[in-house]
């Protein structure tokens, strides 16, 4: 039971959350959820998925229900599974009232399936989603990217994990037991009106900062505790927030080890007792609980978090960044066995093709009227225009992307259709930098070189999209689009 004195340390720290929620037992501990793995049928190397984008009633506190969306669930959706070398078939079905798309985040496919902007799927229509998994064992994820809505439909909970294993991985003996010591971990912010439904963007700041939410969601659920017997665990963390970056620590200062990042599994596990994620990235990390100890998982503000915080005008709009917890894990009845890590996971195939092209491209905010009217972010000087072709990429083909982040806020980059290596940046190359990637945070006035392979998929008339994952800003326009041919 919570003291009185915890119980108002807990409502200081909820800061805006109306009275009568926080007064509910819905502040307490809650079980950790695992989102269940989605059924499939399998034929040979063929698999074959079910998605129904639905509304449906969340339960968030004790006393309030809030209405949300889900796939095949009614907030978030099912976790996605294949193998590198199966061919998956994924019918969409859209249940909803408006018109809505699902994005294969992170991977490489053809620019048709792709489930960006050109891939809508109108109320009661279905769309039919088939690629070949090309790539090698990685947590990728899937969401809404209507134009102009994504930030909305991915706040009502239009988000779900897609796990690709392979040969390679298996053979390391990771842990990788769904749900038992391999877990995703979902991490989101929301806000929260009196009667329980969600609080989107309701401000000036919220447009041009992008949205964040005084309350953490892992998983849908306020606060869990993950209860576990196994000594070593590892956690597929993304950061599903809609614009807010994470500094990740345990409150007990204990370290970890970083396996993989966005594209899979990095060279060799590499130990930290921190990692930042930006919306849209992820991380795979092994924790050590064989010390039967109860840590929690906290966003813990630091140096490199300070680096991060806007300048200028965009500082006074800026929501401080605070520590807070998101979830602990109760390892008291854990195995007390010791938990091995291995010294190497996978080599990262070098090229030794040339580069064909180089290419520039500025992220920019332009302060004033334009900004304050949503018409301030751009790349390269362009808002998102759907019948604009802003570059042309040869199938195949390897390139040197040269990003610059002008504003005075920060903003995570994302393209589609490729994992890539940062080759250069100001200041250091974080731990999970070093991995592929396909979304990297640059600070304000930043900027990285990226060498990017592209596959050898060609599409003359559908774009893939390039774009910053703070959700306001990309349906504000700063977005772009690039062909394959």
């Amino acid at each position: 039971m919570l003291s009185r004195r915890q119980l108002l340390q807990s409502l200081i720290a909820a800061m805006a959350l109306p009275t009568q929620i926080l007064q509910a037992k819905g502040l307490l501990p809650h079980r950790f959820i695992v989102p269940p793995l989605a059924q499939s049928r399998r034929e040979g190397n063929d698999l074959f998925f079910d998605l129904n984008i639905q509304a449906g009633l969340s339960r968030f506190f004790s006393n309030a229900t809030t209405k949300t969306w889900g796939i095949n669930m009614p907030f978030l959706g099912e976790t996605l599974r294949a193998n590198k070398g199966d061919r998956v078939h994924i019918n969409v079905k859209n249940s909803l009232p408006e018109t809505t798309t699902l994005h294969w985040h992170g991977m490489k496919l053809p620019a048709r399936e792709d489930g960006g902007p050109h891939q809508p799927v109108a109320p009661n229509a279905t769309w039919l989603s088939e690629f070949d998994i090309i790539q090698p064992a990685a947590t990728t994820w899937y969401h809404s990217h209507q134009l102009h809505r994504t930030g909305s439909q991915v706040y009502k909970g239009l988000a779900g994990l897609f796990i690709i294993d392979d040969k390679e991985a298996d053979a390391l003996h990771l842990p990788s037991e769904y749900g038992v010591d391999d877990f995703p971990v979902v991490i989101q912010d929301r806000t929260f009106q009196r009667d329980g439904s969600f609080s989107y963007v309701r401000s000036m700041r919220d447009r041009v900062m992008g949205k964040t939410g005084n309350v953490i969601l892992v998983n849908g659920v306020v606060k869990p505790t993950l209860t576990t017997n196994k000594p070593l665990i590892r956690l597929r963390i993304l950061n599903g927030s809609n614009s807010r970056i994470y500094q990740l620590a345990f409150d007990d200062k204990r370290s970890f080890h970083i396996i993989g990042s966005d594209g899979g599994l990095l060279e060799k596990p590499l130990k930290s007792n921190s990692v930042q994620l930006a919306p849209g990235e992820r991380a795979e990390v092994l924790v050590d609980i064989s010390d039967g100890g109860v840590p929690t998982l906290i966003n813990q503000p630091n140096q490199n978090s300070r680096r991060l915080e806007p300048s200028g005008m965009m500082q006074m709009m800026a929501a401080p960044d605070k520590r807070f917890s998101i979830f602990q894990i109760d390892a008291r009845g854990v195995d007390k066995i010791q938990a091995t890590i291995p010294d190497n996971l996978v080599v990262h195939q070098k090229t030794d093709m040339q580069v064909s092209q180089k290419r520039h491209l500025k992220l920019q905010a332009q302060m004033g009227p334009a900004m304050m009217s949503g018409r301030g972010l751009s790349i390269n000087g362009k808002r998102m225009d759907m019948n604009r072709i802003d570059e042309i990429v040869k199938a195949g083909s390897l390139e040197v992307w040269t990003v610059t982040n002008s504003s005075m806020m920060p903003h995570p980059l994302h393209i589609h259709n490729a994992q890539f290596k940062i080759i250069g940046k100001q200041g250091r190359i974080l731990e999970h930098e070093t991995g592929f990637k396909d979304t990297v945070l640059l600070e304000p006035r930043g900027s990285m070189q990226l060498l990017i392979h592209f596959p050898d998929y060609k599409d003359e008339k559908r774009p893939y999209m390039y774009h910053c994952h703070n959700l306001e800003h990309e349906d504000q326009g700063m977005m772009g689009q690039f062909l394959v041919v």
